[in-house]
């Protein structure tokens, strides 16, 4: 019997401390309901009508996406065309100056990529140092094009003379420091991250500012030069996109999985094609095939000189199978046999810059390089296949097209100020005073009047 009340009586206990514990969770949810509920609202949860107004919105489709970017895409597209082709006629500065930009904007996404904040923030000059080798590697590359196309101005001026003939020597001078202070500036625990940012600096000085430089040596010799190459690229993207979404089904490289063997040749075709037309057509302006003397120019003051020998026109005895065609000889310029080379390479080679490009996307896992051009992406995206086959234009037409005169005024001026003495200068111009004289292009008056003043 003890035994008995002694088991009812723990029952009974138990009963108690579960109904006590039922009572005590029932207010516990209750009080944190009641102080729970205005806490949740003022975490910036939308209110009722704010989720009501959130969910009556459809959710916008895959097409409307993709026309928004067409879209974008387009108007975008056409600015840059409009910027491109107002830049060209009001003159060769504007264009060097658009390319001076486009090279910055295009240097700054390639450093960018391989930047780590963080150890920015410990190594204060990193960024400062990539500037800097920008900085003085266009001081070199732009001061060595200036010099050689407008020598006979920069050796007769007081102030720069002693640029131009020292020229390579103060731009040694400038990447020494540089280099100097970059050692000076290693720090323990960084050297790795820092040889890498050194190096990859390097590659995109090589890269994108090197092959600018003969980008704007193009825009020198002939405007022609420079936009054709741009153009047959531009053309060649557009009908490789054209041909390859019409029949393409063979991939063409593995890090590139939308490019058709299809489109590449397809591309070929029609590259080369719209190069003969385009060519044609251009030889016909002065402004366009003229080596440019007065950076002032423009479309619609022009430019004259002599037509290079490949824009005028010549006989060429066809080949017998091909004269039931075209007969027994053809009149056509030289340049149209050019053009072929050039359509070639932007359409076999240059694509090649872009691929390099995808590479490098997917090594450091981005989409694109920027988004300083919307429905584009950044500039080195744009830019990829333009700056190899601009540096391939201007080691053509130099190797294949160029007229090297054997002497001009500038040559006859840096022979003169760096090989004679002062005393032998005046002697020069005063002989050649009297030679003009001799010719009638000069009064008698004029050579005496400057004989007396050097007197």
């Amino acid at each position: 019997m003890s035994k008995t009340r002694r088991s009812a009586q723990i029952a009974q206990r138990e009963r108690d401390s579960m109904t006590s514990g039922n009572e005590f969770s029932s207010r516990r949810s209750s009080v944190s309901s009641e102080e729970g509920a205005p806490a949740i609202l003022t975490k910036g949860v939308e209110s009722p009508k704010d989720v009501a107004e959130m969910s009556a919105k459809p959710p916008v489709s895959d097409f409307e996406k993709k026309k928004q970017t067409f879209i974008t895409r387009t108007v975008w597209t056409l600015a840059m065309i409009a910027l491109f082709f107002g830049a060209m006629a009001a003159g060769h500065l504007y264009m060097i100056s658009i390319i001076t930009a486009v090279q910055i904007m295009t240097f700054k996404e390639v450093i960018a990529i391989a930047d780590v904040p963080s150890r920015d923030r410990q190594l204060r000059f990193t960024k400062s140092l990539n500037w800097y080798f920008l900085a003085s590697t266009m001081y070199f590359l732009y001061g060595e094009s200036v010099i050689y196309y407008f020598k006979h101005i920069l050796l007769v001026d007081v102030f720069l003379l002693p640029l131009a003939t020292h020229h390579r020597f103060i731009s040694f001078a400038l990447y020494i420091i540089g280099f100097v202070f970059f050692v000076a500036t290693l720090k323990k625990g960084h050297l790795k991250f820092q040889f890498t940012q050194f190096a990859w600096t390097h590659m995109a000085l090589y890269l994108v500012v090197v092959q600018a430089h003969f980008i704007m040596n193009n825009i020198f010799e002939g405007m022609i030069w420079f936009f054709l190459p741009a153009s047959l690229v531009i053309t060649n993207d557009i009908f490789a996109y054209i041909c390859g979404i019409t029949f393409g089904r063979t991939q063409l490289i593995k890090i590139s999985p939308k490019k058709t063997v299809e489109g590449f040749v397809g591309a070929w075709i029609m590259t080369i094609l719209f190069g003969l037309v385009m060519t044609n057509y251009l030889m016909r302006f002065k402004y366009m095939i003229c080596p440019v003397k007065d950076l002032g120019a423009n479309a619609w003051t022009g430019l004259q000189c002599t037509p290079n020998p490949v824009f005028i026109k010549h006989e060429y005895h066809v080949p017998s199978v091909l004269q039931p065609v075209l007969g027994p000889i053809v009149n056509m310029e030289p340049m149209q046999f050019h053009i072929l080379s050039m359509a070639t390479f932007a359409s076999l080679i240059a694509p090649f810059g872009g691929f390099f490009a995808s590479g490098l996307k997917r090594t450091f896992k981005i989409k694109d390089f920027g988004d300083l051009v919307p429905g584009h992406g950044g500039m080195t995206d744009r830019m990829d296949c333009q700056f190899i086959m601009g540096f391939f234009a201007n080691l053509y037409y130099n190797s294949f097209v160029a007229t090297h005169a054997t002497a001009s005024v500038g040559s006859v001026l840096e022979t003169a100020i760096n090989s004679l003495s002062p005393q032998d200068q005046i002697e020069v111009l005063e002989r050649l005073g009297q030679y003009l004289v001799g010719q009638g292009l000069v009064k008698e008056e004029v050579v005496e009047c400057l004989h007396g003043a050097l007197s």
